[in-house]
């Protein structure tokens, strides 16, 4: 039988209610005395790194979830994160950067509705996951929800209410959980040791572009971040306005030794700069990076991994460009 550990940070799977809403409250060992079928499945230890909201866990959590699954690595089969809904998403991406080529799986999983609930997906959720991470194909960082296996750097919250709450983006989900039967698509093959990160450079802006926008933010970012993702229209441009404003703000800030990515605000099928004009001269023009079928939550963890390992800028093109856990295919050749 695997041994897996649970690693509890809080979210809705582990909140109360109290007059000011719903508060994680309930232990890593409470939650698994929840689902007492796990003990057919596997054999579990627990351990509590956090319990929070999920719109209060940032980078530093995610350093400590990385750092508990590299310190017990060597005494488990299999890792099990329960986890918020609402930056879980963004969790798993940061999760496969700090965590890679690993042969065990780390499978995060939360729920919409507490598991203190009587109407709840909390069980079935908390059930797939250790189904999956006691699986002998299992490995790398994935999300398990609502019966789907979502790799860690394509999935996304889409649904804020629906038991169906997540979606694999650009991808193929990796498999499917139907009556406690695990179901592949894709199986993943691992060589090699796992690769452990200790460090993120968390200054890293998302900007997304909205018709008419003052491009004078570009000079208030360029003082606070090293990094920013432009999150821009369709498949991808910079506005001009009848004067060079937004171009100049760019040329401003590469110049400053900062990094730019270009995306899309569309949630599908990615960027693509050369289309139209608006978006080749700027490409053609300036050294910036584009990040064509990656998610937005991949974009922003991938780069504050990337920035905790550089500064130089054909150093930082060719690990953003350089596929990890499937992160990225369109640019994967530049």
């Amino acid at each position: 039988m695997k041994k897996i550990l649970l690693l509890a940070t809080g979210g809705t799977i582990a909140s109360k209610a109290t007059n000011a809403g719903l508060v994680p409250q309930i232990t890593s060992e409470e939650l698994l005395a929840f689902v007492p079928e796990v003990a057919a499945i596997c054999a579990v230890d627990t351990l509590q790194v956090c319990n929070l909201d999920s719109t209060n866990l940032r980078y530093p959590e995610w350093l400590k979830i990385a750092k508990a699954v590299e310190d017990h690595y060597a005494d488990y089969d299999g890792f099990v994160v329960t986890h918020g809904t609402d930056t879980m998403a963004y969790t798993a991406a940061a999760l496969s950067y700090l965590i890679q080529n690993s042969k065990k799986p780390v499978v995060l999983t939360g729920s919409q509705k507490s598991i203190y609930s009587r109407d709840t997906d909390a069980r079935s959720n908390l059930i797939s996951a250790f189904l999956f991470a006691a699986d002998h194909r299992a490995n790398g960082v994935h999300i398990v929800f609502d019966n789907k296996v979502i790799l860690g750097t394509r999935a996304r919250k889409t649904r804020t209410k629906s038991y169906n709450a997540f979606s694999s983006i650009d991808f193929p989900e990796i498999a499917r959980i139907r009556e406690g039967v695990l179901y592949y698509f894709i199986e993943e093959k691992v060589e090699g040791d796992p690769i452990f990160y200790h460090k993120l450079n968390p200054q890293v802006y998302v900007l997304k572009l909205i018709p008419g926008m003052d491009p004078a933010i570009f000079g208030y970012l360029k003082a606070h971040y090293d990094a920013l993702v432009i999150e821009s229209f369709g498949v991808g441009g910079l506005p001009c306005y009848d004067d060079a404003d937004f171009t100049e703000a760019i040329r401003d800030f590469l110049d400053a030794g900062k990094t730019i990515v270009m995306t899309t605000q569309v949630p599908h099928e990615g960027s693509d700069m050369g289309v139209y004009e608006v978006g080749y001269r700027v490409k053609e023009t300036y050294d910036l990076i584009e990040a064509y079928d990656m998610t937005i939550e991949a974009v922003a963890t991938k780069l504050m991994w990337i920035l905790a390992l550089t500064t130089d800028r054909e150093e930082i093109k060719h690990l953003f460009y350089r596929p990890v856990q499937k992160d990225i295919f369109f640019g994967a050749a530049n």
